[in-house]
């Protein structure tokens, strides 16, 4: 059965739980990381010397990085479904996974942990000036949307996965937001999925 080390209030563990569970896909999770530590163990270090969270183990194959393990799965138990199989479309999707940590993150980390996991290190003016950065690269999701029900198209994907715990975080924390109605459309559909709402929206933040 596939193992997965983190604990189940991580955004990155989120990704790859609800994947497995859009799947069908069964695996055992062991708390790992944040107040469950273990990090650090040599263990868990021989597995990802990263010391972060998720690693999984696939039969004897021992992989980290969120967005590599969720494509892993989908290509593994979901080709031509959540990993679509035309190679230009799955770069697309590939695109969006890699845009959730490299663009989507930066300013929503700063939000996040200001709000939630430690706002006595960040001042409000550091907090208001994340939520004006992350607006316009919220912008350019919604206009990916317009006209599509999903980020692919018609057909929920992978590509959707990684973004789904962040727009969660920044609809849960983020009052003051221009109207998006694109995006605002697609989280709803994402909030719908009960996979979604089991493994990452009924699970408290802190």
């Amino acid at each position: 059965m596939l193992k997965i080390w983190g604990r189940n209030n991580s955004s990155n563990v989120q990704k790859v739980v609800w994947c497995c569970e859009e799947m069908r896909l069964p695996f055992d999770r062991e708390d790992v990381g944040g107040p469950f530590g273990r990090t650090q163990d040599a263990d868990m270090l021989a597995r990802n010397p990263n010391a972060r969270v998720p690693t999984i183990e696939d039969d004897g194959f021992v992989l980290w990085e969120s967005n590599a393990i969720v494509r892993y799965l989908a290509a593994k138990h979901s080709m031509g479904a959540l990993c679509p199989e035309d190679l230009q479309a799955r770069a697309d999707a590939d695109r969006w996974m890699d845009w959730q940590q490299t663009t989507v993150l930066g300013p929503l980390t700063t939000i996040f942990w200001g709000l939630v996991r430690e706002p006595e290190k960040f001042t409000a003016a550091q907090i208001k000036q994340a939520i004006e950065q992350a607006i316009p690269v919220w912008e350019i999701l919604d206009r990916r949307l317009e006209a599509r029900d999903w980020v692919m198209g018609d057909a929920f994907t992978m590509a959707d996965i990684p973004l789904g715990p962040s727009a969660w975080r920044w609809f849960t924390l983020v009052d003051d937001r221009p109207p998006m109605p694109a995006l605002e459309a697609w989280f709803a559909r994402i909030r719908a999925r009960p996979a979604f709402e089991t493994h990452v929206a009924s699970i408290p933040m802190t």
